[in-house]
Formats: C-alpha cells, structure tokens, sequence
C-alpha cells in the first residue's frame, strides 16, 4: 500500500486534498493492490483527491460548450485546458520519462480528458466524488502515440488510460520502481525484466508480478541493501520498541522531523525511494536525535535482548561490541537504532 500511495503521489499540502487525502490511499489503493494495475490506475485518476492536486477540474475543452459560452460573454478570457494530470499519468503513473511520447501527445491526453470533475454540493449526485462534464470535454478525435480514438465524452479518456496500461513501456516501468524498492537502488536488469514480462504475460495481474519478485533470487540476499527511508526506520523502531502507544499527532510531528511528512511529498513523483535521497549528515543527525528520544522513552529493555530479537544472528560484531560497551540502556538502545545494520532493510 505505502508502495502504490507514493506512485500515485499527492499532496496533503493542498488545501482541497488535506481532507481527503486519506481517502484517496483507502479507495484508490487499498482495494486494487492485490488486482490489476488498470483498475488501479483508473480509480487514482478519477479520485477527487487527484483531480484537485493536479488542477483537473480546472481543465476545459477550448472548442467545448462551456469554453464557447464563456467567449461569448467575454472573448478575452476563454477556457483552456490544465495539462497536468496527463503529464504525470505519462511521466510518472505509467509509461515513465523518455519512454516514446511527445509533448503533443501530452496535449492530446489532456484534451480527452477534458470532462473529469468532481460533483458540486447543489448538484444531484454525491457531491465532492467523481463527475464526467460532458459540457467540459473537448469535442473530436484525439491521435496520442500514433493511435487516433474517436471515442465520445468519457470513453475516449478511459480508453487512452487502458492502453496506457497496457504498453510495454509501462510494464518496464514499473517493474523498474517495484524491483528499486524492494531489492536495491540500482535493480539487476535481469530482475526488472523478470516483472515487467509477469506483468506483460498478466495482462496487468499485481499478484503476478509480486510473486515474480518474491520468486527472485536477488531478492534474498542477507546483505540488506536498500537504505531505510525516514518512514520506514520510524515504523521499524517502535515495532522494534513495542511502542504501540504512541499517539497519531506525536507520530505525524516525528516524520515531520525526520523529513518525510506524511502524504506531503515536495512533487507528483512522489518520495524519492533511493539512499542519496535520505543519507545526508543533516539527515541522520536528526535520525541520531530521534533515536535519543526514542529510547530514554524505552523503560528497562535491555538493548543486547532487543539486538538479539532484532537481528536473530545477524547483527554485525562491530555493532554488537558498541552495543556491549554502551554506558547505559538508553545509550546502547540509541546506538542500536542509529546503527548501520538498522539503517538497512
């Protein structure tokens, strides 16, 4: 799930999204994350919370009936479109950078999806969900990537978007981001390939691609190779720490800290997943602080027991000598926690 929130990145910074940003991970994500990358795919682009970060619903036909209503009253400030959410979809949710599109095919994308909106609250309907404006979209054919769709209204955008899913450059795409995310920042080729051909051959099945990749035999190598992103290495020390009471607010202002805020990434392409993202001195200094604080909170544990249930047999001797050596459990606890063989997963 945390994979797929960050492919689909948004952005809680937006005041139309604070709300709603939860939401988007429980109706985009959560149901398809064991289904078919389309249906995925379909469900992110037309949430509210997608459409509002990436100012879709400003988006209008400029031959469209609103657009000519609008010149009608004032032919100086007719309606265009918002070319964002095509652009990311392209660049980020499906066929990756340089991967054969051009920045026409950008602005026909972004014609056929003229149209997706969001309800009003005087409207019929429910208000602030998915809304198709026929009086939006932009009338006529679009040709994107060498493919004309002459579809009308919504079917033409969801016929772009299933292509899309479908493509080749997709596939590799994303088994590109998959393979990086859980084997190692520069992924084996022969691994990538392995995914990209089970999402091929499955026509998009997740499930498929997921066990290709627990298939892997690079993904079991005992050294841990990918370096702990600030989520990741908070969520694994107060599991490690059995700190289950640790409270929402306490936990939002530690990520805060540590530089990765939840559902507030800096752009659309979402957290960076790789360790030169997250392994600068000033980060890890706060990283050194935030495992201070976290084990002067640990009670009596006993910081050779919790390496001992951390690590089963695996914990480095180097780290276990400083472990041994700590003046205190609070000390050896911290040391544990900012240890390298903690940094890495």
């Amino acid at each position: 799930v945390h994979f797929w929130s960050n492919h689909f990145a948004i952005s809680a910074e937006n005041p139309r999204v604070t709300l709603i940003a939860g939401a988007f991970e429980r109706e985009a994500i959560r149901p398809h994350v064991l289904g078919h990358f389309e249906d995925m795919l379909l469900a992110a682009e037309r949430h509210p919370a997608m459409l509002f970060y990436l100012d879709q619903v400003r988006s209008i036909g400029p031959n469209s009936r609103f657009a000519n209503r609008a010149a009608k009253r004032n032919a100086k400030r007719k309606p265009g479109i918002n070319e964002n959410l095509a652009r990311e979809i392209m660049e980020l949710h499906t066929l990756g950078v340089r991967s054969g599109y051009s920045q026409a095919d950008v602005t026909e994308f972004a014609l056929a999806l003229t149209g997706f909106s969001t309800g009003r609250a005087q409207e019929r309907g429910q208000a602030g969900a998915f809304t198709f404006r026929p009086g939006l979209h932009e009338p006529g054919e679009r040709t994107i990537m060498g493919k004309t769709y002459d579809q009308s209204g919504e079917k033409q955008a969801l016929a772009v978007l299933s292509d899309l899913a479908a493509t080749e450059a997709t596939a590799t795409h994303i088994a590109t981001k998959l393979a990086r995310h859980f084997i190692a920042d520069e992924p084996p080729a022969t691994v990538v390939t392995r995914l990209a051909e089970a999402f091929r051959r499955s026509k998009g099945d997740l499930v498929a691609v997921y066990r290709a990749l627990i298939d892997s035999p690079e993904a079991w190598q005992p050294a841990a190779a990918k370096f702990k992103t600030p989520w990741e290495w908070t969520i694994s020390a107060l599991r490690g720490l059995g700190r289950s009471d640790i409270g929402k607010p306490r936990l939002a202002q530690l990520l805060n800290q540590l530089g990765q805020p939840v559902w507030r990434p800096r752009s659309p392409a979402g957290y960076d997943d790789v360790a030169g993202s997250w392994a600068a001195p000033d980060a890890l200094v706060r990283r050194v602080e935030a495992a201070q604080r976290l084990a002067a909170q640990s009670g009596d544990i006993d910081p050779r027991d919790l390496a001992r249930k951390l690590f089963a047999g695996s914990l480095s001797e180097l780290t276990m000598a400083e472990v041994d050596r700590a003046e205190s459990r609070r000390t050896g606890i911290a040391l544990l926690l900012v240890s390298p063989d903690f940094q890495r997963r």
